[in-house]
């Protein structure tokens, strides 16, 4: 059985990890991926630590499968080679800064008037409209301006960014979401369209319950911690050697977990009966289940709690992530055979389907420009027009 994208041809324009990421979601579920990247240099993140033998494992992890041809896009000859590449591509991704992509000759309101068929994917940090749209973005800033910065971490410390680059990840998946549904959109009407995602945007539609709670409460939410604040108890305790997560989500289950950790006397206590007492006096409570579970492992208590069919984890650091059964089981880490680095372990594909064979392997990494000659040569370029076009830069 074919992949589900199996037949769709992208053409990525960008860089670094929020478009980059994106295309790397269409490769898993077959599309093909052109990368078009400058000459001499390419993409930035090929020079982006960490290294393995002179490789950017960075760049690997998610530029893996996918093609490259170098082409200087504000060259003439350059813009012509792009022009024949969009007529027989179905979508273009893009992450410049808005108004580049117009400067070149090459904006969605141009585009769709000669390509009429294509997808035109822009992900920027603040989208192609509103105040904000010429501002510079990275990652953290999106983090800061969507509000995320504001409730992570702990009360009474400074602002926390999130361990990964959620502000470019979410971009990335939101957009690949956009290219999905304007593909099947083309099924039924034969036309393309544009999509804008913003960073900032995402970080806004992923808040959550924080916008809730600022329209009942009347105050901006604030760091808490590792806890939930409207699930209790719902966070990571202390065993007498390490952390672990307990999630008990509803009363029933708090029933079962105290009877479970033997404090039966807490499920009669008139402070916890509910889940909406339990956090109003989580401070209460908490003192009381860090002393519970501060007396034995955390390798007991879990098996304690799985055994009770309660919900728990312990809390795994990468190197653990890398050995999980569960993780391996779901095929969560795949391998790369590099020619400069050898065999590296990246993520797997996280979108299970009946249409999509499990591989162990992935293709490797394209180095700078590697496929260039042969995409030209398939757009009708001669053997000379091709070192002309080299002897000037434009590839």
């Amino acid at each position: 059985m074919s992949k589900p994208l199996q037949g769709v041809k992208v053409l990525d324009l960008t860089r670094v990890l929020a478009g980059p990421f994106c295309t790397m979601i269409l490769q898993d579920l077959g599309a093909e991926v052109l990368k078009v990247e400058a000459p001499g240099s390419g993409d930035d993140s090929r020079s982006f630590g960490p290294f393995k033998d002179g490789r950017s494992l960075y760049f690997v992890s998610i530029n893996r499968g996918k093609r490259s041809l170098t082409l200087n896009l504000k060259d003439e000859q350059g813009k012509a080679v792009l022009r024949k590449l969009l007529a027989e591509y179905d979508v273009v991704v893009e992450n410049f800064r808005p108004g580049v992509m117009e400067k070149l000759g090459f904006g969605y309101e141009t585009l769709c008037e000669e390509f009429p068929h294509i997808i035109y994917a822009a992900s920027s940090g603040y989208g192609h409209s509103g105040p904000y749209s010429q501002r510079p973005a990275y990652d953290i800033l999106a983090q800061a301006g969507g509000g995320l910065m504001s409730v992570t971490g702990w009360p009474e410390g400074p602002p926390t960014r999130v361990g990964v680059s959620i502000g470019d990840i979410t971009a990335s998946l939101f957009t690949a979401i956009g290219i999905s549904a304007a593909l099947y959109q083309r099924s039924q009407t034969g036309r393309g369209q544009k999509i804008d995602v913003a960073m900032l945007d995402c970080q806004v539609a992923i808040l959550e319950n924080a916008l809730a709670r600022f329209q009942v409460e009347g105050a901006s939410p604030k760091p808490l911690g590792n806890r939930h604040p409207t699930i209790a108890p719902f966070q990571a305790y202390r065993c007498a050697d390490e952390y672990i997560v307990v999630a008990v989500g509803n009363d029933q289950l708090w029933l079962r977990f105290c009877a479970t950790i033997g404090e039966d006397t807490l499920a009669e206590d008139e402070r916890f009966k509910t889940n909406r007492l339990r956090t109003e006096n989580l401070t209460t409570l908490n003192e009381i289940l860090e002393r519970v579970f501060s007396t034995r492992p955390a390798e007991e208590w879990l098996t304690v709690l799985e055994g009770a069919g309660l919900p728990c984890s312990r809390i795994n650091d990468v190197e653990k992530v890398l050995e999980d059964p569960q993780v391996r089981a779901r095929n969560m880490i795949v391998n790369i055979e590099d020619a400069r680095a050898g065999m590296v372990q990246i993520a797997g594909n996280p979108i299970k389907m009946s249409s999509l064979s499990e591989e162990l392997t992935r293709p490797p990494v394209p180095e700078l420009g590697e496929h260039t000659e042969e995409v030209l040569r398939s757009l009708g370029y001669s053997s000379a027009e091709i070192t002309a076009l080299r002897e000037h830069g434009v590839i």
